[in-house]
C-alpha cells in the first residue's frame, strides 16, 4: 500500500523534486515539519493553503473566531456555506480537501497566556497571522523563550510588511518595546484592505516558513520587508536586535542600514 502512495507523491511534488534546494530529501523535511498558523483569517488563509499544498506534514490552526460573511472578501479558506462555523474547523476541512496527506491540528481556544508555551512548543515554526496586539507580543515572547522562529506578517489597506523573528535575532519588542494601549489603538478590523493584499503577504509568510523547514536560502531575520502594493513598490529596512530589549535579544546584529522605526501595528494589521 505504501508504494503507490509514494509514486503518487512523486508526481504530486515533482516540481519540488526538480529544485536542487528541495529534492526528495527536502520533501521529507517538509513531511516531517510542523507549522503552527495563529489566526486563520486574511493572512492565515493563503499561508495555510500553501503549506498544505507543499506537503508540510503537520499544520496547526489556532483561531477562536467564527466565519463571518465579511470574511469571504479575502479569507480564501472559506466558502459561503461556512458562514457561522468555527474558523479552525472550516479551515481543517479545507486543508484536508487540499491535501489528504497533511495532519491538521486545530486549537479552537486560540493562543492564550495559559496555553501558549505548551502549544508553541509542539511546532517547529510559528506563523503570526493575527490582527491583535496582545497575541502578537505573546507569540513573540514565547517564541523567544522556546527558541522558535516567528514568521510575522501584517497588512493594512494596500500595504503590508513581513519579517522573521528568529532565535538569536531581533524580536517584536526590538521593533516596538511595548504593545500599544488597546483602548487607544483600534485593532485590524477597523481598517479597510484590498482583498488580494493579504494573499500576497500570507504567501510570503508561507515561503519564509518553508525555507526555515528546509534550511535553505536567507530568512528575513534582521530585515523588515515593506510592501506598497498600490504603487507596487517594496523596501527593505534593517531591523537590528536591541541589546536592551526585555526579551534579552542576543546583542546587536551589527548590520548597517536604517533601523525600522515606529509601531509595528500602527498602520499594518
Amino acid at each position: 500500500m505504501g508504494e503507490p502512495k509514494r509514486e503518487q507523491d512523486r508526481e504530486r511534488y515533482k516540481r519540488h523534486f526538480m529544485l536542487p534546494q528541495v529534492g526528495e530529501e527536502g520533501q521529507r523535511k517538509l513531511e516531517q515539519g510542523k507549522v503552527l498558523v495563529v489566526g486563520a483569517g486574511g493572512l492565515g488563509s493563503p499561508a495555510a493553503l500553501y503549506l498544505a499544498a507543499a506537503g508540510v506534514g503537520t499544520i496547526g490552526i489556532a483561531d477562536f473566531d467564527r466565519v463571518d460573511v465579511s470574511n469571504l472578501q479575502r479569507q480564501i479558506l472559506y466558502r459561503e456555506q461556512d458562514v457561522g462555523r468555527r474558523k479552525a474547523e472550516a479551515a481543517e476541512d479545507c486543508l484536508r480537501r487540499r491535501n489528504r496527506g497533511v495532519t491538521v491540528r486545530r486549537f479552537e481556544e486560540g493562543i492564550t497566556p495559559e496555553n501558549a508555551e505548551q502549544i508553541l512548543g509542539e511546532f517547529d515554526v510559528v506563523v503570526d497571522a493575527t490582527d491583535r496586539f496582545p497575541i502578537r507580543y505573546l507569540l513573540s515572547d514565547v517564541c523567544r523563550k522556546l527558541g522558535k522562529p516567528d514568521v510575522y506578517g501584517a497588512i493594512c489597506q494596500f500595504a503590508g510588511q513581513v519579517t522573521v523573528f528568529a532565535p538569536g535575532g531581533p524580536c517584536l519588542r526590538c521593533l516596538c518595546p511595548e504593545a500599544p494601549d488597546p483602548a487607544a489603538e483600534p485593532d485590524g478590523r477597523s481598517f479597510g484592505v484590498l482583498g488580494a493584499v493579504p494573499g500576497v503577504v500570507g504567501s510570503l509568510q508561507a515561503v519564509e516558513a518553508l525555507k526555515l523547514l528546509l534550511g535553505v536560502g536567507e530568512p528575513l531575520s534582521g530585515r523588515l520587508l515593506l510592501l506598497d502594493l498600490l504603487a507596487m513598490r517594496t523596501e527593505e529596512v534593517a531591523l537590528p536586535a536591541n541589546p536592551r530589549c526585555r526579551c534579552q535579544a542576543a546583542g546587536n546584529s551589527g548590520k548597517s542600514g536604517r533601523q525600522a522605526a515606529g509601531n509595528p501595528g500602527e498602520t499594518y494589521r
